[in-house]
């Protein structure tokens, strides 16, 4: 009788133990099936995530790249902020949010160009002797990240916010003309087809880094 009842014993321990096993099993583990459908899905999400981002690379880049050679580009970049200029010119006090978003906005677009002057435009106007100009324009550069880093501390709904504005689309418009008119014509005039082209393809991809 006592091996029966140790036997019944047994059987229930093992069917508590099956029962514990795969109540675990479902409660903390994934299976394989699960596994690989997670996997997946975050894989997915990953190459869409990725190909959402590219394509905004490509159409930020591009948007500067339709303009011509490496000259024309920047141009183009430079009336993109000026037209943010005058969006941030026609808020009033109240519109503190808007003024957030168009400052930043500001922020990124004079980054993004910074970017490509510092990096390849400027290199390149050492190189041909223009040294000077490069030092000079790279120098105004310390001074819009000057403006920019007051503008984000100050309270930006007072009257003293948008005059702050107005003095650095002042000192950018000023800038922007020296590089235009003056500079960068100098520059275009001693390169060659093939060497506009290198700059060309140069800042561009300096720019997708950023865009």
């Amino acid at each position: 009788m006592a091996t029966k009842t140790d036997n019944r014993r047994s059987k229930s321990d093992n069917n508590g133990n099956k029962s514990r096993s795969s109540s675990e099993r479902s409660a903390f583990n994934f299976g394989d099936n699960n596994t690989g459908i997670l996997i997946g899905a975050a894989a997915a999400g990953a190459a869409l995530g990725f190909a959402a981002n590219m394509g905004r690379k490509f159409l930020m880049q591009g948007m500067s790249g339709a303009a011509g050679d490496w000259a024309d580009a920047l141009a183009a970049e430079h009336k993109m902020t000026l037209a943010i200029f005058d969006k941030i010119e026609a808020t009033d006090d109240s519109q503190t949010t808007m003024r957030s978003t168009l400052l930043a906005k500001l922020k990124y677009a004079l980054t993004k160009h910074a970017l490509e002057e510092e990096n390849v435009v400027y290199p390149a106007l050492r190189q041909a002797n223009f040294a000077h100009d490069a030092d000079s324009l790279e120098g105004e550069h310390g001074y819009v990240k000057t403006y920019l880093y007051e503008l984000e501390n100050m309270a930006n709904d007072s009257p003293e916010w948008l005059a702050r504005v107005r003095d650095f689309r002042s000192m950018i418009e000023s800038h922007m003309q020296m590089e235009e008119n003056e500079i960068f014509p100098r520059m275009r005039e001693q390169m060659s087809d093939d060497q506009n082209k290198k700059l060309t393809a140069m800042m561009h991809k300096e720019g997708f880094k950023f865009a």
